[in-house]
């Protein structure tokens, strides 16, 4: 098969996630309820948000820790959720999230006044930016001076053992996943924690740590793993425009391997980086 395209993160991922925004949120919503998504619920965490504080959720998606965090700075605080895939944000907007409000921007150019917020979090989205220390670097001038910063990172694809029993059949029936080669800077700097916390300092945080947070996730069968997979943005891209007999044909063939090493429930291992600092 041909090589893929490279692209810019900004012409990419906005499209790719705004495409697949429900499944994504169902994906989201489903492991938050189990609390398998530790590292997540971590930064939620570690930013202490109390009632009355003005919290920003950078690369908010479908508002799914938002929720959380509005809940948090009621009755009389407020969350601002920002991203760049608009679809992501038609469903945060439509869950009717009390305290919380929605914006389309760009975490690398914030259009908010220096120290407009009491702490911000971002749940998995830093390793999508073309230019960490930009976007690092705009989250410490939005927050006060003392304020919280907490992000969460995958070092490890989510199911990485499974999905490795699938990726013969994933490269042999779909293209190549698109590439943003401008964030190949980014994805070595959030796999090193030395190397982000160094970015962290870099950007005027303070007291900067970076924790290794396990996540284990179980799942009921080969079925509901594929299924998952599909709807992850590098697998859904390369899905995107494919014929349905082709979709249908490596979808049968992926169940058949999986189960064939997994034949009933089974659980995976992921590994994030959760970066601290404060302002």
């Amino acid at each position: 098969m041909e090589e893929a395209r490279p692209l810019k993160s900004k012409d990419l991922f906005p499209a790719i996630f705004s495409r697949h925004a429900a499944a994504y949120q169902r994906r989201l919503d489903e492991i938050m309820a189990r609390g398998e998504a530790r590292g997540r619920e971590r930064a939620i965490a570690l930013v202490e948000a109390r009632p009355g504080m003005r919290v920003l959720d950078l690369a908010c998606g479908p508002g799914t820790l938002t929720r959380r965090l509005a809940a948090l700075v009621a009755p009389d605080g407020a969350v601002v959720g920002v991203d760049l895939a608009e679809g992501m944000l038609q469903l945060a907007r439509a869950a009717g999230i009390a305290n919380a409000s929605f914006e389309v921007m760009d975490m690398t150019h914030l259009t908010f006044a220096d120290s407009s917020f009491d702490a911000a979090t971002c749940g998995h989205g830093l390793q999508f930016v073309s230019d960490l220390d930009q976007a690092l670097g705009e989250a410490r001038r939005v927050i006060r001076d003392d304020g919280r910063f907490a992000a969460s990172m995958p070092v490890d694809l989510p199911g990485q053992t499974a999905w490795a029993v699938m990726r013969p059949v994933v490269d042999r029936f779909l293209p190549p996943a698109p590439q943003a080669t401008d964030r190949q800077g980014t994805q070595k700097i959030v796999a090193d924690a030395a190397l982000l916390q160094a970015a962290a300092e870099r950007a005027g945080f303070s007291g900067v740590r970076v924790e290794v947070v396990e996540e284990k996730v179980r799942w009921e069968s080969a079925e509901h793993f594929v299924s998952m997979v599909m709807s992850w943005w590098d697998c859904a891209a390369r899905l995107d425009g494919v014929e349905v007999d082709v979709r249908e044909a490596f979808e049968r063939e992926a169940l058949a391997e999986l189960r064939r090493v997994h034949p009933g429930p089974f659980e995976t291992t992921a590994r994030n980086h959760v970066l601290f600092g404060r302002a």
